[in-house]
């Protein structure tokens, strides 16, 4: 399993990724699941991956040579031509497609399932900033300013702070702590989740990006962030007021007529 997560905002955009993958308690390993495919001054893109990883590295491969053949135009469309990144995307589905027609019958007979989950997003020079969650078939959405941010693998543990946090406006080192406090839940929570982590933070218009970071459990940025996290956490559940029960069992914050619930208490009584 694996955790990886990654948000657009109006200054940037912050992509992070776990590098722990296991095929059972015994078979551990460490394999990057995040790629950057850049030209400086022309294209920054960053590829997250979740899912069997014979595929999800397959995919990340043929995505450097990928061609997509739309009619009309003069050259087939790849990562580093397309005039957008919506066009990017469509090569990255039709990879997809690709490795699938390859392994898919393969696997099948096999017994395992096709299964394959990608973050992709960026900015090529021209047009906004753009991020897509890409499925099994090849098929994207977009993030939008409702939508934000995007999150495969092992999501449930860490969207509660997300959903709290994050906005378009949102600074990008506000960003960044959010999504590293995210993933420290699903670190505290699922061990099949684990460092090391990549993180890459990018700013809107730049086209290019100096914070690609390998984080380890030496980081003692990582750490003091996971340490004092946990602390105000622990302080703000001590300052909330404990239940404050009242004779019949019924609770001060509660309407009257909500107070309690009628008790079940010989055969035959219903509830109502």
């Amino acid at each position: 399993m694996t955790y990886c997560v990654a948000v657009k905002l109006k200054a940037g955009m912050v992509f992070l990724s776990d590098s722990r993958t296991n095929a059972g308690l015994d078979q551990i390993s460490t394999f990057r699941k995040m790629i950057v495919y850049e030209q400086p001054g022309e294209r920054f893109m960053v590829l997250l991956s979740a899912g069997n990883l014979s595929i999800s590295q397959s995919i990340r491969e043929l995505l450097q040579t990928e061609q997509l053949h739309d009619p009309g135009l003069a050259e087939p469309i790849t990562i580093w031509n397309a005039r957008s990144l919506f066009d990017a995307a469509r090569v990255l589905g039709a990879t997809v497609r690709r490795v699938y027609e390859r392994d898919g019958e393969a696997l099948r007979r096999s017994g395992i399932e096709f299964n394959a989950s990608l973050i992709f997003g960026g900015q090529i020079r021209g047009e906004p900033m753009r991020l897509f969650q890409v499925y099994s078939p090849g098929n994207f959405i977009e993030a939008t300013d409702e939508t934000p941010f995007f999150q495969i693998g092992e999501s449930k543990y860490g969207k509660p702070v997300l959903d709290r946090v994050l906005t378009p406006d949102t600074p990008l080192d506000d960003a960044t702590k959010c999504l590293l406090i995210s993933m420290d839940s699903t670190l505290k929570s699922n061990l099949s989740v684990g460092l090391p982590l990549d993180l890459a933070v990018y700013e809107a218009g730049q086209l290019r990006s100096d914070r690609v970071v390998c984080i380890d459990e030496h980081n003692r940025y990582f750490q003091s962030l996971r340490t004092a996290w946990g602390q105000k956490l622990r302080e703000a559940f001590d300052q909330l007021d404990a239940p404050n029960w009242q004779p019949g069992g019924a609770l001060t914050t509660c309407s009257p007529q909500h107070a309690t619930l009628r008790k079940i208490t010989a055969p035959g009584d219903r509830l109502l």
